[in-house]
């Protein structure tokens, strides 16, 4: 448990806020009048919380377990997602769930993915081979 808590702060950090977000009961702004602002935003807190995932997991692996770490960005954030979703749907009085939110928080998972696949781990691993080059 501990080293979890070391190696993955920030991706703890943003649970927590997802978690806050999804319960307080949020101010009306003018953004309410844009067609699907929410599921956005469902799409970039999932998004993010993938991508700090995959990011945090290359500084702190020294080998890259696809089996373990897909089922830890994947899995882990969708699953809390729908458990947020039952939990806002049964616990709360100001949020439903939405299977949409779900969704589209999937869909934010799924982005992530692909960027950590295509993008983030083809970029650490060319800094961390031309970090060893160096020395």
């Amino acid at each position: 448990m501990i080293r979890y808590l070391t190696a993955y702060p920030l991706s703890i950090l943003i649970v927590i806020i997802i978690c806050y977000l999804s319960f307080f009961q949020p101010p009306q702004t003018s953004l309410d009048e844009v067609p699907y602002i929410d599921k956005l935003a469902h799409i970039c807190m999932y998004g993010g919380l993938t991508t700090v995932l995959w990011i945090e997991y290359l500084f702190h692996q020294s080998t890259f377990n696809y089996k373990t770490f897909l089922a830890g960005s994947i899995c882990f954030p969708i699953c809390l997602s729908g458990i947020i979703e039952i939990l806002q749907s049964q616990c709360t009085d100001n949020r439903s769930g939405d299977w949409f939110d779900l969704l589209a928080n999937a869909t934010g998972v799924c982005i992530a993915c692909l960027l950590g696949i295509y993008v983030w781990k083809p970029l650490y691993q060319k800094f961390k081979s031309s970090g060893s080059q160096k020395r």
